[in-house]
């Protein structure tokens, strides 16, 4: 994994970043590198679908140094399911973290730069555009 930068504010540390060119990813899973799958529904997990460029492209920017986590609404329940999926299908990643919230609708505030991409049917490189957000009031 790439190395974190200390940073120093006033003389006391703070949280550490990525090197500027290395991206964080939060991958989602059901409806995003595979068929949508319900919580509900676990017997399909082992044999969900991938999609299309999903393995590639993932292992690819890992393949560049970038951060790779998979962020799910699966509970721990379906922890091990999950993992031996990823692995037969040869997914490179660094965490899998499981309980996120269900519902969309995410709003995502933190200290550090957030970047959001909606999946939306094909996996394909990520290309820069203007779109209009939602910001604190100064």
């Amino acid at each position: 994994m790439s190395e974190l930068k200390e940073i120093v504010v006033n003389g006391q540390r703070i949280s550490p970043v990525l090197p500027e060119h290395i991206k964080n990813y939060l991958i989602d899973i059901d409806g995003t590198i595979c068929e949508d799958i319900p919580n509900e529904e676990p017997e399909r997990m082992e044999t969900a679908a991938l999609f299309p460029d999903a393995l590639e492209t993932i292992n690819r920017w890992y393949d560049e140094g970038h951060v790779i986590t998979f962020f799910t609404s699966r509970t721990e329940a379906h922890r091990e399911v999950t993992e031996r999926w990823l692995n037969r299908h040869g997914f490179k990643y660094h965490g899998l973290l499981m309980g996120k919230p269900r519902g969309g609708n995410y709003h995502w505030i933190d200290n550090h730069m957030v970047r959001a991409t909606r999946y939306t049917g094909k996996f394909t490189d990520l290309v820069e555009k203007v779109k209009t957000i939602q910001v604190f009031e100064e």
